[in-house]
């Protein structure tokens, strides 16, 4: 991944570039020139198709994520109905097309190192 920046920088999510909320969940995003990575953290009770899809306006989720997976279970379900679990430790890459939705009552915690730039982000 290419950046546009000329200097080491070093970012903390504690202090993000932005800060996208939406239903039972929020993003914060850092910026390296053109690249962004998200922290998403995901509460029990968000679903991808009630939280984000009024923002996003598409019929499913049309973002390609690549993520590692810090806390909590999240289902994936493809639009040709392929479903998984992605679970801590884990990395993932969600190709778009999906729904996902937050399994059982722990948050999910999962950092994007490719989908954020433009997720959730009301134009």
């Amino acid at each position: 991944m290419q950046t546009t920046t000329e200097k080491p920088e070093s970012k903390n999510f504690t202090k993000p570039d932005e800060v996208r909320q939406f239903g039972n969940g929020k993003v914060d995003v850092v910026k390296f020139g053109e690249a962004s990575v998200g922290r998403a953290v995901l509460q029990p009770g968000w679903r991808w198709s009630t939280s984000v899809k009024p923002i996003a306006k598409t019929d499913s989720c049309e973002v390609c994520h690549f993520q590692y997976h810090i806390s909590g279970t999240l289902r994936v379900r493809m639009d040709d109905g392929t479903e998984f679990d992605c679970k801590p430790g884990e990395v993932s890459h969600i190709p778009p097309g999906h729904d996902a939705w937050v399994v059982g009552n722990e948050p999910v915690v999962v950092i994007d190192f490719q989908g954020m730039a433009e997720y959730a982000k009301k134009h």
